[in-house]
């Protein structure tokens, strides 16, 4: 493949979710179908802050260990998405900052922005974040949100009938 070299490709924003991985797969598709790079952003942000001002020292993880951590989110993502042999198309970036505001950094040259989305219906809650929202607001490229893979009739849940239903007992007249 050949890659263009006028700007970053596909930018994807990875949150270890099974929506981002989707996002990460279909961006991955697209990339390799306009000869470019894809780029997978995770953001983190220092942990401190979300906890409580009496939580003792020995509970906060240094900034290192948060950007390990954030660091290896990405690379299991990435590596579940991809398998073990990534090709060089791929640039994995972990970044510190909010992650909207770093994904949107990070679409500055490229051609589109892609985002995992929820189910529609799952939760109550709406199928886009908040760092989705902030990035359709404000993105200068366009943005296309990816739902999770639906899963196959195969991996769904069997359904058990009452004894009285598969021995033929409650049987309509």
């Amino acid at each position: 493949m050949t890659e263009r070299a006028d700007g970053n490709g596909i930018v994807v924003g990875v949150d270890g979710s099974e929506a981002s991985l989707a996002a990460l797969r279909w961006a991955a598709s697209q990339a390799r179908a306009l000869g470019v790079v894809l780029v997978a952003v995770h953001a983190w942000e220092p942990a401190s802050a979300a906890l409580a001002p009496y939580a003792p020292a020995s509970a906060q993880p240094t900034e290192e260990e948060q950007r390990e951590r954030a660091a290896a989110l990405l690379a299991t993502a990435v590596r579940e998405a991809f398998g073990p042999r990534v090709g060089p198309a791929v640039r994995a970036v972990v970044v510190q900052g909010p992650p909207a505001r770093v994904l949107l950094q990070h679409t500055r040259d490229a051609l589109l922005l892609a985002l995992g989305r929820r189910a529609r219906g799952q939760w109550e809650a709406p199928a886009i974040g908040t760092v989705g929202r902030e990035c359709l607001r404000h993105a200068a490229v366009p943005v296309v949100t990816v739902p999770p893979a639906r899963p196959s009739l195969r991996t769904s849940r069997a359904v058990t009938l009452p004894e009285r239903v598969r021995s033929g007992a409650a049987q309509p007249r």
